[in-house]
């Protein structure tokens, strides 16, 4: 033990001392770098860390790896900071060659961001080269920095001794200068070469050599890509005031579209090391046995994606009025909820799809699977995909494609984040909060004339088009699907075959679609003329169940004629229903279960006032999940009755849970505490993510099964969680 912190592994060593992965009993996982023990004697290098340390504390920003803790006063000194799960720059060369040009490009903007954070804290690196420098999905980053200024003091610079590496260092370096922010640069300049083309400029050899090549030979930069060949000229001049700032070099990449945020910024092979490096790490840093892997409430936790993102817009805004909160959380989540058909929502699927098999019992009798356990409860991300817009958080799964609703409609691969394919501009969302239905197969969406159109998910492409009749004005929500129709609210003429009565004067109906002669089923009218911008609902059996805002109501329809069969009153209606062997489930004020036949009330339970807001019910093998602004319960599905209940932190923030056949995972009320994965039997915490890269904001995660991984999404930002 150093501290609150217990060794895990060893991670390395380097002249300062080594370097360890650990935990502390709150669950934090970090590197923590150990002074050597003939350094910790001298009492001017102590003095020297501790100033360090305390500047270094200082240091911010996405592609730095930050201090979280440290001892100067010790027996041996120690500094801990934010462990990254990613391999080093050097090992990623080694093991692939050179990296693309446009991937040096964007490491080019990522390394210059984290010059920019290290100098305006008071610091000069002095030994930035590709072991100091880690990858992940969403970014270099930058460690060790500070710490060659502690030990480049007066004593050891008298002997004769240069402190750093050969060949990365910079001419006034290798002289026993003093070394300011341009060395940095200088060091920068090397990397990039390196990355690019898999040589030093400088070539190799004996330290003494390589030190005069530095100071009085010009650097070999033949074998760099020519376009980037100016920058990396630009850093390598031996004069330190002719060298560009880290502004300069980030605001110039940025200029030219290079960015970790605008496109898959590594290629694939690169993307797979980062994987099984996570995975190793994650192995040897899995707890003993006994142990809770429940993080500890306290700062922002900062895990580390694992395959590159793409960049993108992410959603649309919703047109039309201002929805109350309870609303918005119900509408923004169901696009989460429609993702895989059957994940409780008992959507059925579109032609040519395959049903959903009946998922394994997970009862008492059955042996608990064996998990995955994360460093301290925190959760890597698979994958990332940034850049899209912060004002929405809209998200759905069909087959092996995440959509996100937006103008264009994006899709990416749910294995790896990567954009697969960009929709024609002319879809067109409806006004209402849910833009689409998503099965297995297809998903539907409208163009901007309000025709009704199917999308082969893998390919983005338009199957089928719907033509909207004359006498309907256009769709305003979807409402559910099945193998047979599409289920919608419009607004327009109270018959199929009636005339249009003119604005005004028009009914809100609800209409069924038949997907296989792509005609009008039926149309029925609703009574009054309120319209409905939000509606929720599934298919079972011969029976569509939905919930809708203009009549606050839970409804139970003949999927054949539309003919209502019964309806209860619900407070705030708008939430996704829930139907599982013969009962309807539906949240207001409390949850309640109905006989699908007659719509007899069978209980009730969790009754809470009207600012609570509820997630829609998930029901699975006889027990039905439900998130609040406390945390999650499972109840018998049979009666109520309690079987677990869990609180987060924050609660749970309203939208959709996702439940699988081992986990229930939620987002929490509290942005910054991101998303929890929870075991289904027991309610245990398995792991949380969050991420630095989410600011606090009034935006909110949603989140969708993507099957081998849960698709969680916020301000932009679209991740790939692990499945438990």
């Amino acid at each position: 033990m150093l501290g609150a912190y217990r060794m895990i592994g060893r991670l390395g060593a380097g002249g300062m001392g080594r370097v360890y992965l650990a935990r502390s009993g709150g669950g934090r996982t970090v590197a923590v770098k150990v002074v050597r023990a003939d350094l910790a004697e001298d009492g001017e290098f102590r003095r020297r860390f501790r100033h360090e340390v305390e500047v270094a504390r200082a240091v911010s920003g996405p592609y730095t790896a930050p201090v979280v803790d440290a001892d100067t006063e010790g027996p041996l000194p120690w500094l801990a900071t934010t462990y990254v799960l990613g391999p080093s720059l050097e090992d990623v060369i080694a093991q692939h060659g050179p990296l693309p040009e446009t991937s040096v490009w964007a490491l080019a903007g990522g390394l210059a961001e984290a010059l920019r954070g290290i100098h305006g804290a008071g610091l000069v690196h002095r030994d930035l080269k590709p072991s100091n420098i880690l990858l992940t999905a969403d970014g270099p980053r930058v460690i060790d920095f500070g710490i060659a200024r502690a030990i480049d003091g007066e004593r050891l610079t008298s002997t004769g001794v240069v402190v750093g590496s050969p060949g990365f260092m910079s001419p006034e370096q290798a002289m026993g200068k003093v070394v300011g922010p341009e060395g940095d640069v200088f060091s920068l300049g090397v990397v990039l070469a390196y990355s690019a083309s898999g040589q030093m400029p400088f070539g190799m050899g004996a330290a003494a050599s390589l030190l005069y090549q530095v100071v009085h030979e010009q650097p070999d930069v033949s074998g760099v890509p020519e376009a980037l060949r100016a920058l990396v000229a630009a850093c390598l001049v031996k004069d330190p005031a002719q060298r560009p700032t880290p502004e300069q070099i980030a605001d110039g990449v940025a200029r030219l579209g290079f960015s970790v945020v605008a496109g898959a910024w590594l290629p694939a092979q690169v993307a797979s090391t980062i994987a099984q490096h996570a995975a190793r790490i994650l192995d040897l840093d899995t707890p003993p046995e006994g142990s809770s892997p429940v993080p500890a409430a306290g700062p922002s936790y900062t895990p580390t994606q694992v395959v590159p993102p793409s960049g993108g817009r992410v959603g649309a805004e919703p047109a039309g009025g201002t929805p109350t909160r309870r609303r918005f959380l119900a509408g923004a989540a169901v696009v989460g909820a429609l993702g895989v058909a059957g994940g409780g929502a008992a959507y059925a699927l579109m032609p040519g799809g395959r049903p959903t098999p009946k998922p394994r019992p997970t009862g008492s009798g059955t042996p608990a699977p064996r998990r995955t356990r994360f460093p301290g409860g925190v959760a890597p991300a698979l994958w990332a995909y940034t850049g899209g817009d912060p004002k929405n958080s809209l998200v759905a799964v069909s087959g092996s494609t995440v959509i996100l609703p937006q103008v264009p409609p994006v899709g990416l691969s749910v294995t790896t984040g990567r954009r697969t394919w960009s929709g024609p501009r002319a879809f067109a969302w409806p006004t209402g909060l849910i833009p689409m239905l998503v099965t297995e197969s297809a998903f539907v969406a409208l163009d901007r004339t309000s025709h009704v159109i199917q999308v082969d998910p893998a390919t983005g492409r338009p199957t089928w088009q719907w033509p909207r009749p004359s006498n309907l004005a256009g769709i305003a929500a979807f409402v559910a699907a099945d193998d047979k129709a599409i289920y919608a609210f419009g607004s327009g003429s109270p018959t199929t075959n009636g005339p249009d009565p003119g604005p005004g004067k028009r009914r809100t109906v609800l209409l069924s679609i038949d997907i296989g002669t792509r005609r009008e089923r039926w149309r029925v009218p609703l009574d009054g003329k309120k319209p409905v911008t939000l509606s929720m609902g599934t298919v079972s059996g011969d029976h569509l169940v939905y919930t809708d805002d203009a009549t606050n109501a839970l409804h139970v329809r003949d999927t054949a004629d539309g003919r209502l069969a019964w309806s209860v009153p619900v407070e705030e209606g708008g939430y996704l229903p829930a139907v599982d062997d013969g009962t309807v489930f539906a949240n207001s004020r409390h949850v309640a279960a109905y006989a699908l036949a007659g719509g007899g009330k069978k209980w009730t339970a969790l009754s809470h006032d009207s600012d609570r807001a509820f997630s829609a019910p998930r029901v699975r093998d006889g027990v039905l999940y439900v998130g609040d602004d406390r945390g999650v319960h499972a109840l018998s599905a049979s009666d109520g009755r309690k079987v677990w209940s869990r609180n987060i932190g924050g609660g749970t923030n309203g939208m959709d849970l996702v439940v699988t056949e081992t986990g229930v995972y939620v987002a929490s009320g509290d942005q910054s505490s991101g998303v929890y994965a929870l075991d289904r039997r027991t309610g245990e915490i398995l792991w949380n993510f969050r991420t630095s890269q989410i600011s606090k904001t009034e935006d909110l995660w949603v989140l969708a099964d993507g099957g081998k991984c849960i698709v969680a999404c916020t301000a932009g930002h679209v991740f790939g969680l692990p499945a438990v």
